[in-house]
């Protein structure tokens, strides 16, 4: 079987991060909405339908013969994989009238309904979901990733508080550190390391060969993807891969793309003096919009990166590749490829740009290729659009 991983056309509810990925490669729980499908379905072939500039670097493939499309801004569960083995041709999943999955035989059909009604579904709406829905897909998805599998054995020289699980992968390393699990189990990925005197609260993933750094504060529920560096303290993160917080220094209600670096002391705030409700820009409106959250600090978008000391407000959105520094809180929404900060923006050069990414990429072993290229060629020519 088929299945098509869509967009529903909502690509641009998720800007900056979906500037350079389909909704299907967020992360949302320990792994990407893509990652948890091809877990839970097991067999099947899988294309992306996404922003025309990304379908050649993700392979778009309709097929001819009958397939199934899912939504990929729902969370994978084992029960949802299940509803939809059992789709027939012409009928649609749903739940609370949004739609999960469709099984399509031909053009022409007509379309029933299945409700499904016996587990939550969570759907993310904005990209702060991404953040504030982790107190409920975290657990899940920790518990799904490691059902009933032995976990390595902790050191002597940590500390464990609470009732749920604490589990290590092969090659995780967990030296002297407080780990409290009483609101929710602690996951550390493949060759994951973790130094001597953090202090950990659950629910938390550490993704394969990512490192906390000696002395970190982690408040759950947070992830931080493979590869990832982070020291500091952290509150409700989801970083996604291959960036760093690797110093002093504040981030909370975050969402942070791959391929970022905040320099030391960066800080976000995540909350109004007045403790109203945080509005963020969007880019289907360009205008703030209300997030319905009291809590909400920085979304930033692939390779963007700042200097020590970056302050940045609540709600604060910085776009693909940019760099921020000075003195002072910049605006509340940096566009894409901009250079600056609080005194003023310019534009960042896009060969500078590209030769940066590409330096970062080889320190992980990885090749800046020319869907890359393309990648940065295409959105450079697009910030304007989104100013």
């Amino acid at each position: 079987m088929h299945y098509i991983l869509s967009d529903y056309d909502r690509s641009i509810d998720f800007f900056p991060l979906t500037l350079s990925r389909p909704i299907a490669e967020l992360r949302f729980g320990v792994l990407t909405i893509a990652e948890q499908w091809k877990r839970l379905i097991g067999q099947g072939v899988f294309h992306y339908h996404t922003s025309p500039h990304l379908q050649e670097k993700y392979e778009h493939f309709i097929p001819q013969k009958e397939h199934v499309v899912i939504n990929a801004a729902v969370y994978p569960t084992r029960e949802l994989a299940q509803a939809i083995s059992e789709l027939k041709a012409g009928q649609l999943l749903k739940a609370n009238g949004r739609e999960i999955a469709r099984k399509v035989a031909n053009q022409a059909q007509e379309w029933s309904s299945v409700n499904f009604e016996e587990h939550a579904v969570y759907f993310l709406h904005q990209l702060a979901d991404l953040f504030a829905l982790l107190d409920k897909v975290l657990p899940q998805s920790i518990e799904e990733l490691t059902g009933h599998r032995k976990s390595l054995p902790l050191h002597p020289s940590n500390t464990v508080i609470g009732k749920h699980t604490v589990f290590l992968e092969e090659g995780a390393e967990v030296y002297g550190t407080i780990l409290n699990t009483q609101n929710g189990p602690i996951y550390i990925g493949k060759n994951a390391l973790v130094m001597e005197g953090a202090l950990i609260r659950g629910p938390f993933a550490l993704g394969d060969s990512a490192v906390v750094k000696m002395g970190a504060k982690i408040y759950g529920p947070s992830v931080v993807g493979p590869f990832c560096k982070v020291g500091g303290e952290l509150n409700n993160v989801n970083l996604h891969s291959y960036s760093n917080k690797g110093h002093d220094g504040y981030l909370g209600n975050a969402v942070i793309g791959q391929w970022c670096n905040l320099g030391a002391n960066t800080t976000n705030s995540n909350l109004k003096n007045t403790l109203e409700e945080v509005r963020m820009y969007s880019y289907r409106t360009g205008r703030f919009e209300p997030t319905g959250l009291q809590f909400c600090g920085l979304v930033m978008g692939d390779h963007s990166k700042t200097a020590i000391g970056t302050l940045f407000n609540t709600g604060t959105v910085v776009g693909f590749s940019s760099n921020v520094f000075s003195n002072g809180f910049p605006r509340n929404f940096i566009p894409s490829f901009k250079w600056g900060g609080a005194q003023g923006l310019s534009t960042y050069p896009l060969e500078k740009a590209k030769r940066t990414a590409e330096e970062m990429m080889k320190r992980r072993g990885l090749q800046f290729d020319i869907n890359e290229a393309r990648l940065f060629d295409y959105l450079f020519k697009q910030t304007d659009s989104w100013e």
